[in-house]
């Protein structure tokens, strides 16, 4: 292992800084050289790769987003695009590919290892829905929770202040980690997540009786990926009528400095994936289970997709919301 690149792909994470940050200089450590591709797997395409050094990634542990940019690469889907992007990898002479991202972006890496087996390739997650198997918690997730957190507290203020109802529409199109941690740190009456079928008769009733004991103001939370806001709001009123609100948090959830957890494990997640192409490994997503770093095949995460979800935490927050 001479020479390693490091891309991040898919939608931005608070924390994917210092995982560049980490492998970058494990890498150096140890002897090898490290190139930042930047626009994700449109650098590699593009062949826009930079020698990064030591310098390249002062500053930079306590930065949203990541500077390494990142786009959405449909294209690299085509076997022709891949096979651009893997000719500009071994003109550099790379033998190593870390891709930081979610499911999309592992999907690459692994195809780049299959048509080009001497390149090795390590995923690290990196998105803030959480909804990547192989490990407990993705970089980013942590950060974006306490973002939402700060954010309902807040309007939480006006809800009580002057007795309304606020549906909060948070991300999580396939995974309602978000909602569901979230919901459960803010109290909120009303959780909806895409791996629980709701009624939403069910959930009028359920502020209605809240309304009958005395209680003036309510949360409801719902992922994205279950319905909008508007519409969750629209569809209560089918059944009650409350003076409610609909705020939704969008992308503010993606930016922000991470918090300390999201530093730590990007931290460790990009030292372990240089150390695993120093050991000759490949196709694997690095994660983090009971604070043990772990290693997935991508096949199994891919295979295991969906089956991450806490449905003992959701008996909880529907036990503590009545």
């Amino acid at each position: 292992m001479k020479k390693i690149a490091v891309l991040t792909s898919g939608g931005d994470a608070p924390g994917m800084n210092a995982a560049v940050r980490a492998v970058v200089r494990t890498a150096i450590y140890n002897g090898i050289e490290v190139y930042g591709v930047y626009q994700g797997y449109l650098g590699l395409i593009n062949d826009d790769l930079k020698k990064l050094e030591l310098g390249s990634v002062g500053d930079t542990i306590q930065r949203g987003g990541t500077f390494l940019y990142s786009a959405r690469c449909p294209e690299f889907k085509d076997k022709e695009v891949r096979a651009k992007a893997i000719e500009n990898l071994r003109s550099h002479g790379i033998d190593g590919l870390v891709v930081i991202g979610g499911d999309g972006s592992y999907r690459g890496a692994q195809r780049i290892s299959e048509e080009c087996p001497e390149i090795q390739t390590i995923g690290i997650p990196g998105t803030i829905d959480n909804d990547i198997p192989g490990t407990d918690f993705t970089i980013g997730f942590d950060t974006a929770l306490n973002t939402i957190i700060d954010s309902v507290d807040k309007i939480r203020d006006t809800a009580s202040s002057h007795a309304r109802t606020f549906i909060i529409e948070v991300m999580g199109r396939d995974c309602g980690d978000l909602a569901l941690w979230a919901g459960l740190a803010v109290g909120a009456e009303t959780i909806l997540v895409p791996e629980v079928k709701t009624d939403i008769k069910d959930i009028a009733e359920k502020i209605e009786a809240g309304i009958k004991r005395g209680k003036k103001h309510s949360i409801v939370m719902v992922a994205e990926g279950v319905m909008s806001g508007q519409d969750c709001a629209e569809e209560l009123a089918k059944y009650i009528h409350v003076d409610g609100r609909v705020s939704v948090l969008g992308h503010i959830q993606r930016g922000g400095s991470p918090t300390g957890q999201d530093r730590v494990l990007a931290s460790r997640l990009g030292g372990h994936a240089v150390e695993l192409l120093i050991e000759g490994k490949t196709a694997l997503g690095v994660g983090i289970k009971q604070n043990e770093l772990t290693q997935t095949p991508f096949d199994d995460i891919f295979s295991n997709k969906g089956s991450k979800f806490n449905f003992d935490m959701y008996e909880l927050a529907q036990e503590l919301s009545i």
